[in-house]
Formats: C-alpha cells, structure tokens, sequence
C-alpha cells in the first residue's frame, strides 16, 4: 500500500492551475485567431490519364490556385491565388466522358473535357443517351486548344485515315473523349469500327502495344506536344499520319466543335507540319458550386500576375488566353465564371434579365 500524500495548500492549488492557465493560453488559440483562419475548401479536378495532357495542366490550375492558411506565395505581389482557403487537387480518370458524368452527379467539384464531348453531354446524344442530359454542367473556361493525333507504327504502310482499313486501331477507352472524336472521323472518312481491328486500351498501353508492334495504329486528343508521343516520334517507331481532304471536309461540316488545324512542323522533332483537327478542352463545373467561388477561382486564374507562370507551363494553343476564356463553352457558363467575364470586359452583359440558363441546346460554337 503506497504512503499517504501529504494534501495540498489552498495557495499551491492556486498557483498550479494559474500555471495550467497560462500553459492553455499559449496552446490553443483564441476564438479570434480561429476566426481569422480561412475556411478550407476542398475543390478537385477530375483530368485523365497520367500520360496525357489533362492530368499535367490540373496540376497547374492546383498549383496555381491553391490558396490554403499559412501559405506565403499567396501573400506576394509576384502571384495572385484563389479564394482563401481554397484548396486545388488533381485526380486522374477515364478521360472526358467520366469527367462529364461525374461532374454531372456531383461526384467531383469540376473536371476538363473535350467541347465536342460537352455538347453531346448537353444535349444528351451520343454515349449521353442512357444517362440523359447533363443539366447540371456549366463552363469556368476555355482551357486550351487540342489536335486529334494519328499515330501509326513506321512499319505500318499507313499514310492517310483511308489506309486504316483491316488494320489494327486504338480508339482509346470507353469513358475517354478520344473515342468519340475517333469515331467521327473513321465516319466522316467512311469507315467503321468493323472496317477495322479495333483496340480499347487506355493511352499508355495502347502505346507500349504499338512500339512492341502490336498496334497499326492508334487515335490521341491532346495539346501539343504530347510526351509519350513525341518520345515513340523521337525513337522512330511512329509517325503522324494526316487528317485532310474531303474526309476532312466532311467531319468539319459533321462536327462543328471540331475545326481545321495544322501541328507545326517541329512540334515534334524531326516531324514535318501534319494537316489534322482540333478541339477546345473546357474546364466545367457543377450547378450548386458557389457563385462567389467560381467567381474568385476565374478572377484569380485569369490575373494579369499570372501570365509568366501559365506560359511557362503552356500546351496546345491558346493556352488559358482571357480572350478565348468564353469560346466554344458548349454548355452555358457558371454565373460565377460570367460574372468575372463580364466585369473584365471580355463578355457582354445580358440587355434583359436572363431567364433560367438554358441546358439544352449549347450555343453555337465560334470556330478558330
């Protein structure tokens, strides 16, 4: 049995729980302190694959925009951060189609996705006709412009789209946007899917399957220049196969998010300019997403401060250009996002008050 202890003073009892006092008043903050601390706001982009150009330029809108407590890059005057409090992750997935639906359902705060992918997701049409239309879907902004890649092995003998015939031919995943930009063109050349082999493996191992010589082909949606392939263009085991002529012509008249362009000879070492297609990838968001947000996130993104650290990162063209930031939106713009385009001037306002945004039929595109 321990001893006994001997009782306390009044006066030791004071001074002891004085002591824990001026402990606590050291280690928990003030209901001041707590309320100057910004709320933390967690706000994900769904992009796609690592290897493709989606997964790189999320990481730039999360570097860019983060503004989380304690952060001091965001207190300089050499950057401009979103809201504070808010902060950016980046997620890979399945490309377009998954980003749509799942920005759609509320299942994540945004997510980048081809124009074309966003009409037909709109309006309902196309891989859009079991799940309906996405009525919950607005655009922060015109990301960046994309070319349509054909990629075929240096062995393959493919010099055109019509060549493509009997050969074996990735079209990219289901839920990609990249499958429904290459279906399109194998119809507007008057071909189809049983005219061809057709392969549905993600970008990466369709890649690894036609260095290895077991792909013709391949289809790939991105800004130039794309890493992994300008490394297989690089190492001489493919080549860029153009999209012109009258299939061309077809396509574009089929498609009006889609529009004539050219990869500039060099974009791809030692490749010479190559005639092809582009498309615009939009940032979009969902309905409930805060107005004042959104409006803060694009006020922020498109600030002057800005410029140095976006064109050092740029892919594809018109990357995040203010002036382009309204083009092609193919689903009405978050009011958030409008607000911020209309205050810089870069959007006109309304001349009457506004009905409900319409979610049914897309604007009509503008073409570059």
């Amino acid at each position: 049995m321990e001893a006994d202890r001997p009782a306390l003073s009044f006066k030791a009892m004071i001074r002891t729980a004085l002591a824990f006092a001026a402990v606590l008043a050291f280690a928990v903050p003030s209901t001041a302190q707590v309320a100057d601390q910004p709320q933390r706001v967690a706000f994900q982009i769904s992009t796609g694959t690592t290897g493709g150009t989606y997964f790189p330029v999320g990481e730039v809108l999360a570097s860019l925009l983060s503004h989380p407590p304690g952060v001091g890059r965001c207190e300089t005057a050499q950057v401009v951060c979103g809201p504070p409090g808010l902060i950016v992750s980046t997620r890979a997935s399945e490309g377009s189609i998954a980003n749509v639906l799942a920005v759609n359902s509320g299942s994540v705060s945004s997510g980048i996705a081809q124009a074309d992918v966003v009409a037909l997701a709109v309006s309902g049409q196309g891989p859009f006709r079991k799940s309906g239309p996405a009525k919950q879907v607005r655009v922060i902004a015109n990301l960046y412009g994309e070319d349509v890649h054909l990629v075929a092995a240096k062995n393959a003998k493919i010099k055109s789209v019509a060549d493509l015939k009997g050969k074996r031919v990735s079209l990219s995943t289901e839920t990609s946007g990249t499958i429904v930009t290459a279906r399109a063109v194998l119809s507007a050349y008057r071909l189809t899917e049983k005219s061809i082999v057709p392969n549905y493996d993600s970008t990466e191992k369709a890649i690894e399957l036609l260095s290895d010589g077991k792909l013709d082909a391949m289809f790939f949606v991105g800004g130039t220049p794309v890493n992994l392939i300008e490394q297989m263009i690089d190492e001489g085991v493919a080549v860029l196969v153009p999209i012109d002529g009258d299939g061309r012509k077809r396509l574009l008249s089929r498609e009006p998010y889609l529009t004539a362009h050219t990869i500039p000879g060099g974009t791809y070492a030692g490749a010479p300019a190559v005639e092809t297609v582009g498309v615009d990838a939009l940032w979009i968001t969902d309905v409930p997403q805060p107005d004042n947000l959104i409006y803060g996130i694009t006020r922020a993104l498109f600030n002057p401060l800005n410029r140095a650290a976006i064109e050092s990162r740029k892919v594809g063209t018109h990357f995040l250009d203010p002036n382009l930031a309204t083009d092609n939106a193919a689903a009405p713009l978050h009011p958030g996002a409008a607000r911020y385009y209309m205050e810089a001037g870069l959007l006109k306002p309304p001349t009457k008050p506004a009905a409900s945004a319409p979610t049914t039929a897309p604007p009509p595109p503008k073409k570059s």
